[in-house]
């Protein structure tokens, strides 16, 4: 009995062990049927993509953006490599410790990479964030050394603008900087991503969807370790089409070194296409420094500077034309009737209106005078009394012919409108009438006219033409990266000036005396071999009368102008400048004037040919000196220096 109570107990035992284990293994199993149900079914498209993000990673490839060139091929604007912090973060795994890691290892500002990665975080997990831009080399080879301590840190390059003449024509030209916030949600942008340089002021910004190209990249698998497995796709990025501009870069840098360290603008333009020759705004700026963060006692230099070199003056500069403006109130008045070349006034040196007197900036007055030698000596009460028997409406209704007042579409951002005043404008503006009074001062270009240089460049450029308004143009050409020609800008009319070319005719013969005959207000533009015709301006920035120190201070002086063209006989190119606070424009506009038509017009000599070498000698030989007559020293057979100037 006990032996039998004994082999039941011995057989009994395994099968409750076998018996637990079976009912183990199954809740085991029903465990893991649930977790692969869970997996793989419930949460397959969750995990599907953390499991591709674990081992996918993305490599943007940034598209260079096109080349801008001058008219003769010559390249203005290019790239350069540059070089961006980035994290990806799938790889991640502290992002605070690792940002106080890359701040304290590469000197940088913590609080901007983390305000980086905050506006970054909320694409795909394996798109890498851009938490610093513009590195230098020795902050690249710091994280190459430390790439194992640094897990889902990369370096990034990309292109960014070379300006191949440095600071010349900036405000022309522009530059790129960092997309906004604000950009990325508006609609040209909408395929740009968080990082990417875009185009912010001049031809960058207005020609931006031509520049920028598309961008590229590669999809990689990697290791656990960020280690690369192979390529699973690549998109090779297209460069963007290049522009070739109407400016010429001599040109354009002869123009610069004629303003020296003055303030103001300076436009050239073709009076036949409209096409413009150089566009100046002094003084300039270093477009390089707003790829990236600009250096802050830099940018406090700028803003302080009272000559304001971040403003475009030749687009958005408002200044009155004070007597460049004759030549419109002269063609007003002849082609209404008012005057012929034979009308004559008396200018004692002021004129009189109801109770307000109008000062003649010639004291003593000018005498008897025409309309030539009104426009010669600028006599302004010539225009006093012609403007007064014109009226206000007939004077703005020319002007409105020639564009003023409105912008003439030049394609970039920031271009003003001008003001040419009128009684409606003033009443609209004001709520009070014209006055009788008020239409003196705008016949000589004060008052409320306002214009810019490029208003002022097409309007001499229209009379110089005889009466069409061209659209002022940039851009000759759009290529691609091959060279190929993919667009082509022809001349666009504006206006047509209700004038006879015989009444154009008559004003440029007073602007050839105003350069050319004794007395002429612009003789500082003449040149020998070129005829010149043009007008001299000085616009008043406060009125007279007022404390005299005060007046004499810098931002007190008056402006200077020139507005003209050349050949006279067949005009080709028109010129305006404005120097601010220059004073006279006879004596500071003038004489920039005549470099930049000197400049042009060397510009149009062919090149000399080398002479070839003498037979009796081999070209490594020495010059001989040369024979001079007796008595002739060799610094006597110089020219002049006045001619040399020249």
């Amino acid at each position: 009995m006990i032996k039998e109570q004994r082999y039941v107990r011995e057989v009994a035992q395994p099968k409750r062990r076998i018996t637990l284990l079976v009912f183990g293994v199954l809740i085991v199993f029903a465990l893991l049927v649930v977790r692969l149900w869970y997996l793989q079914i419930l949460y397959v498209d969750k995990y599907r993509a953390l499991s591709e993000n674990n081992r996918l990673r993305f490599l943007p490839v940034a598209a260079a953006r096109g080349a801008l060139m001058d008219r003769n091929g010559t390249v203005l604007v290019g790239n350069q490599p540059s070089f961006s912090l980035t994290l990806i973060p799938q790889e991640i795994q502290d992002v605070e410790a690792t940002l106080d890691r890359l701040a304290k290892l590469l000197g940088l500002d913590r609080t901007e990479m983390e305000d980086r990665w905050q506006k970054g975080k909320g694409r795909a997990r394996y798109y890498p964030v851009v938490v610093a831009t513009n590195l230098s080399r020795d902050q690249v080879e710091k994280v190459e050394e430390n790439r194992l301590r640094l897990p889902g840190v990369e370096i990034a390059m990309k292109p960014v603008r070379e300006y191949a003449f440095k600071q010349s024509a900036a405000h022309l030209l522009g530059y790129i900087g960092e997309v906004s916030e604000k950009e990325l949600d508006s609609a040209p942008y909408n395929e740009y991503n968080p990082g990417d340089y875009v185009g912010k002021n001049g031809i960058e910004k207005a020609w931006e969807q031509e520049l920028h190209g598309e961008d590229g990249g590669r999809q990689l698998e990697v290791d656990s370790r960020g280690r690369v497995l192979r390529v699973l796709n690549e998109v090779r990025p297209s460069v963007g089409n290049s522009l070739v501009l109407t400016i010429d870069e001599r040109l354009q840098q002869a123009a610069e070194r004629a303003f020296g360290d003055k303030a103001g603008a300076a436009v050239v333009m073709d009076v036949h296409t409209g096409e413009v020759l150089a566009f100046v705004s002094s003084p300039t700026f270093d477009p390089a420094l707003f790829a990236g963060k600009i250096p802050t006692d830099i940018w406090e230099k700028y803003l302080k500077d009272p000559r304001h070199p971040l403003e475009d003056k030749a687009l958005s500069g408002l200044y009155p034309p004070g007597s460049t403006f004759k030549m419109i109130t002269a063609l007003a008045g002849l082609e209404d009737g008012v005057i012929d070349d034979a009308t004559t006034v008396t200018c004692t040196g002021s004129y009189t209106l109801g109770k307000a007197t109008y000062h003649c900036w010639k004291r003593g007055g000018h005498g008897i005078v025409n309309l030539r030698s009104a426009l010669k000596e600028s006599c302004d009460v010539y225009f006093y009394q012609l403007g007064v028997r014109l009226g206000i409406d007939r004077l703005a209704a020319m002007c409105r012919q020639f564009g003023l007042g409105q912008a003439l579409g030049i394609g970039l951002p920031g271009e003003k409108k001008g003001l040419i005043p009128d009684t409606a404008w003033k009443l609209k503006r004001f709520g009070k009438r014209w006055l009788p009074g008020d239409t003196p001062p705008a016949a000589i270009g004060q008052g409320y006219v306002l214009v810019t240089p490029i208003q002022l460049a097409s309007m001499v450029s229209t009379i110089a033409n005889e009466g069409t308004v061209l659209r002022p143009r940039l851009v000759r050409e759009v290529v691609d990266a091959d060279g190929k020609v993919l667009k082509t800008f022809a001349p666009v009319v504006l206006e047509r000036v209700a004038a006879s070319p015989a009444d154009f005719r008559l004003v440029k013969q007073g602007l050839y005396a105003v350069v050319n005959d004794p007395g002429g207000t612009g003789a500082a533009a003449r040149l020998g071999d070129l005829k010149v015709a043009g007008k001299t301006g000085t616009s008043q920035v406060v009125k007279l009368g007022e404390d005299r120190k005060r007046h004499l201070a810098y931002q007190y002086q008056d402006h200077a102008l020139f507005a003209g063209f050349a050949p006279y006989d067949n005009p080709e190119v028109a010129v305006a400048v404005v120097v601010e606070h220059g004073g006279s424009g006879g004596h500071a506009a003038a004489p920039i004037a005549g470099q930049i038509f000197r400049a042009w017009a060397d510009l149009k000599k062919p090149a000399p040919r080398p002479l070839p070498p003498p037979a009796d000698r081999t070209p490594a030989e020495p010059a001989p000196a040369a024979i001079l007559p007796p008595g002739q020293t060799e610094q006597a057979g110089q020219p002049a220096a006045e001619e040399q100037n020249r």
